[in-house]
């Protein structure tokens, strides 16, 4: 065990059940109630939970938000995420957009104590100016400082942000203190980064870490492959114990998410799902 007591995270699409991952928000969000998922996440062993925009929305209409605190609070779970954002660094009706899904998700940050939000890069690798990218970053990181949380920017493979350089720059440039990186490792090895690049990263660029697995070779494209055949970590081949031994090299201490985004996953039963997913997790420790 390369670290005694790993706090982790299950995010959104471990414990969603069969969704439609980037489907319509009524496909999306989980038919799950939210009180059942919580609780099956506690007692498997996580601490901390995720929720898609989509999920959310839902959720509050069963479920204010002071309920809400409460749910969490009485499962013990310490941390909260949210996801997911995108067209920040859009103008027009696209940025408009983004900025509405902004504001809904820093409210909700607000009223529950979220550590982080999630937010992706040109999804489209459309190339932009490094220095529009740290200007619109920050203004992100400053809302959700106002706010009272985080801002974790995921790198991905077929972005406009695909390595762990592209990425760094754009978090060391606007060196905002509640901004960093979410390094997801499935996206790492999908774009052939070496772990050895995450030595690169100041521990206070590191926001998050998410874990999981993969086949070596991918299946279909990269959406594809990332949306319904991720494994279970330690079933595949993406050597998840070494990518946390490199990110344990920076000093990173925080939480660690653990997201399974399968077809087979999304079958199993809550409880299952959760167990298994928090047991395999674990044993990369």
């Amino acid at each position: 065990m390369t670290t005694q007591h790993p706090e982790l995270i299950a995010s959104y699409w471990t414990l969603a059940g069969d969704v439609v991952p980037l489907g319509p928000p009524e496909l999306e969000a989980s038919r799950i109630d939210f009180k059942t998922r919580v609780a099956a996440a506690a007692h498997a062993g996580f601490c901390g939970i995720g929720l898609m925009l989509s999920d959310l929305q839902r959720i509050r209409t069963q479920y204010d938000y002071a309920t809400i605190r409460t749910i969490l609070a009485d499962h013990g779970m310490r941390h909260l995420e949210f996801e997911f954002l995108v067209g920040w660094l859009e103008d027009g009706a696209a940025g408009a957009l983004a900025q509405q899904t902004l504001d809904e998700l820093l409210d909700a940050a607000a009223q529950l104590g979220a550590r982080h939000i999630k937010i992706g890069p040109d999804m489209q690798a459309k190339a932009w100016p490094l220095a529009q990218m740290i200007e619109r970053f920050s203004g992100v990181c400053a809302q959700a400082q106002r706010a009272g949380t985080a801002v974790a920017l995921e790198i991905m493979p077929w972005s406009n942000l695909r390595t762990v350089q592209e990425g760094l720059a754009v978090i060391a440039g606007a060196d905002a203190p509640n901004g960093g990186l979410l390094l997801d490792v499935w996206h790492l090895a999908r774009a052939g980064e070496p772990y050895s690049e995450i030595a690169n990263i100041p521990a206070r660029h590191l926001r998050h870490i998410e874990i999981d697995d993969a086949d070596a070779q991918l299946v279909g494209t990269l959406l594809e492959d990332t949306l319904d055949r991720r494994r279970l970590c330690g079933e595949g081949a993406l050597n998840v114990a070494g990518f946390i031994q490199a990110v344990q090299s920076t000093g990173y201490t925080g939480p660690y998410g653990v997201e399974i985004i399968s077809i087979e996953h999304r079958q199993r039963p809550l409880e299952e799902a959760a167990r298994r997913a928090f047991d395999t997790a674990m044993a990369q420790f």
